[in-house]
């Protein structure tokens, strides 16, 4: 037994001795990125684009329009209007049916930028009105008001 021992003791002294080294890493990366992305690209294109034009709000302004209006019922309102302009250069007219039966139009032009407005009127037809009839009656009679004072001087 006593062999045993000091054959143990040998060991160990033997494997003190002997230098330490570091194990090297037995371990390899779990994780393997699959996706590289690529470096971002933009072409330039392949058409110019038009130069910003900001619109002149000083040219002369150049319209024309027209409307007509029909009522329905027992008063039909008729009006229509129509206007054209060129620059300062403006015309046009409206025209409406008035409740006596008579037509109202209205002309009118301007010239240019210091004539000013030049407008006629004219009316087509003649008035009509209906005879007057009252419609409210009322249930209770009148009332009579007579003075009730004599004056002071004269008797």
């Amino acid at each position: 037994m006593k062999f045993f021992v000091v054959a143990a003791l040998l060991a160990v002294a033997a494997a003190d001795n002997a230098p330490y080294t570091t194990p090297a890493p037995t371990y390899a990366p779990t994780y393997r990125p699959t996706y590289a992305p690529r470096p971002a690209y933009h072409p330039q294109p392949a058409y110019k684009p038009a130069p910003y034009h900001q619109e002149s709000y000083d040219q002369p302004p150049k319209y024309d329009y027209s409307y007509d209006v029909h009522g329905y019922g027992d008063y039909e309102p008729v009006f229509n209007a129509q206007e054209a302009r060129d620059g300062y250069a403006t015309q046009g007219s409206y025209s409406v049916v008035l409740p006596d039966g008579r037509t109202q139009t209205v002309t009118y032009r301007v010239d240019d930028a210091y004539s000013g407005n030049i407008a006629e009127v004219t009316y087509e037809g003649e008035a009509r009105y209906d005879e007057y009839k009252p419609s409210y009656k009322p249930s209770y009679p009148q009332p009579s008001y007579k003075p009730t004072y004599k004056p002071a001087y004269g008797n």
